[in-house]
């Protein structure tokens, strides 16, 4: 079972995470591209960044939108540094901010 993390640790990491807050014990952070096909391209990069991480997002997408929520079932539903690490790499991934 993964731990959870502090609420401090937590707000130190969206400090670091432009445009993610904690909402409802999740990181949660909405996207906007230029195009459905950019959503798109984001989503399948992320993709394998989560498989790679066995750490899957709850993530919809609307024509060019993008709205992630992270936490970890196994955890009770809070956040976890695996949630944090994902984030940090839908950041690294991301061209639009």
């Amino acid at each position: 079972m993964s731990k959870p993390l502090t609420t401090g640790k937590i707000a130190a990491a969206c400090r670091s995470l432009p445009g993610w807050t904690f909402r409802r014990n999740a990181l949660v952070k909405n996207f906007q591209f230029g195009s459905f096909r950019e959503a798109l391209s984001f989503m399948l990069q992320v993709g394998f960044e989560a498989e790679e991480l066995n750490h899957h997002p709850e993530w919809t997408n609307v024509y060019n939108r993008v709205s992630v929520r992270l936490n970890t079932h196994d955890a009770g539903g809070r956040v976890t540094a695996q949630d944090v690490e994902l984030a940090k790499r839908m950041q690294k991934i991301s061209w639009v901010g």
